[in-house]
């Protein structure tokens, strides 16, 4: 009887083919295993596996976790994927090699004088609006040039834009509206698609897809 694969690597059969539909190589796209709420233990399997690229939603979280798995397993590569307070930035600045989330002038001035700081500039995804929820975070979209042309005039290297589209509608067309945005700028990441989406997100250009549930199943209270 065969073994039956394990949740990452279905995962990354499932990229794969996605990538093969789109005819693209699937080592355009990162796969970021967000591992926010589980613990360390279930959380070092996946390293042991040989998976590197991990997310967080919390500052304090991941300064708690990682310190000790980064010693175990050389080599990770932790994105900041949920909200930054400007309070947090210097600390975000120390720990994390990807930012998702710069959404607001305020942060970018507080992501500059971090960076001035500590001497790491992290490279950022600015998050879009795409859906008009203001509860959610994220740059109304009509404003992503100045945010754009701030971040870059603050040296805040950009990795791309990310975005969350809303629950329960068909998420494509904000995944090509990302995709858009982010042909016009001239940015190459596009942070997008989720446990339920991701191969969705893949179709539509995706360069960084952000899984947990589909890897570590639901996810503590």
């Amino acid at each position: 009887m065969e073994k039956a694969d394990t949740p990452l690597e279905q995962v990354r059969s499932n990229i794969a083919l996605a990538c093969k539909r789109a005819r693209r190589d699937p080592s355009e796209v990162t796969l970021v295993a967000v591992s926010k709420r589980h613990s360390a233990e279930t959380t070092e399997p996946l390293l042991i596996q040989g998976h590197r690229h991990f997310g967080e939603n919390r500052v304090q979280e991941a300064q708690e976790k990682w310190p000790e798995l980064r010693e175990r397993h050389p080599g990770v590569q932790l994105h900041l994927v949920g909200q930054l307070q400007s309070n947090k930035a210097e600390d975000a600045a120390q720990l994390f090699d990807f930012i998702h989330s710069l959404d607001r002038p305020s942060l970018v001035k507080a992501l500059a004088k971090a960076y001035d700081k500590t001497g790491r500039r992290v490279p950022c995804f600015i998050q879009v609006d795409v859906g008009d929820e203001p509860q959610k975070g994220g740059c109304p979209v009509k404003e992503v040039p100045a945010l754009i042309e701030q971040a870059r005039d603050a040296d805040i290297p950009l990795a791309g834009l990310m975005c969350l589209p809303p629950a329960d509608i068909e998420p494509a067309p904000f995944f090509a509206l990302l995709d858009k945005l982010a042909r016009d700028h001239g940015l190459e990441g596009r942070s997008m698609g989720m446990s339920g989406d991701y191969e969705t997100a893949i179709m539509l250009g995706a360069t960084h897809v952000r899984v947990g549930t589909a890897l570590f199943g639901e996810r503590p209270s």
